[in-house]
């Protein structure tokens, strides 16, 4: 019989960097969890995003037990790195903060793809674009 699950977490942490302080041992602390079964492997497993953000998404189960998936790093957090910008748009509309080409669309979507729900690489396009466009970053040919 499948165990049932009772609670799906997701948290954006510095990878390899995860504690036991917040944000991590706040939010598994209160699901009963023990810290150093997700610290230890998730800090092994996203050695190579040092210094950056990852979303992780954790199941829990009644049991106490759970399951986690690391799903690299955000797409804003990579719009902004690839067109080196500290912050988004406090007015996306009005105050335009950077240009971003289809050519690093392309390649942000291609990063991300397993995890968009797009069919195909043009809706991954359109769907980073979207964010971009969200963030005050104006998408240039």
């Amino acid at each position: 019989m499948a165990k049932k699950c009772i609670g799906n977490l997701k948290l954006r942490i510095p990878g390899g960097k995860a504690t036991a302080g917040p944000p991590v041992g706040s939010t598994l602390g209160q699901w009963g969890l023990n810290m150093m079964d997700f610290i230890n492997p998730f800090n092994e497993k996203t050695k190579e995003y040092a210094g950056k953000n990852v979303i992780v998404h954790i199941k829990v189960y009644e049991d106490r037990t759970f399951d986690w998936i690391c799903l690299g790093q955000p797409v804003d957090d990579l719009i902004r790195e690839k067109i080196k910008l500290d912050k988004g748009s406090g007015k996306p509309n009005t105050e335009k903060v950077g240009k971003i080409t289809m050519a690093q669309i392309k390649e942000i979507a291609e990063t991300k793809m397993e995890q968009l729900n797009a069919i195909d690489i043009d809706g991954a396009c359109k769907t980073i674009a979207g964010t971009a466009r969200s963030m005050g970053v104006e998408v240039v040919d």
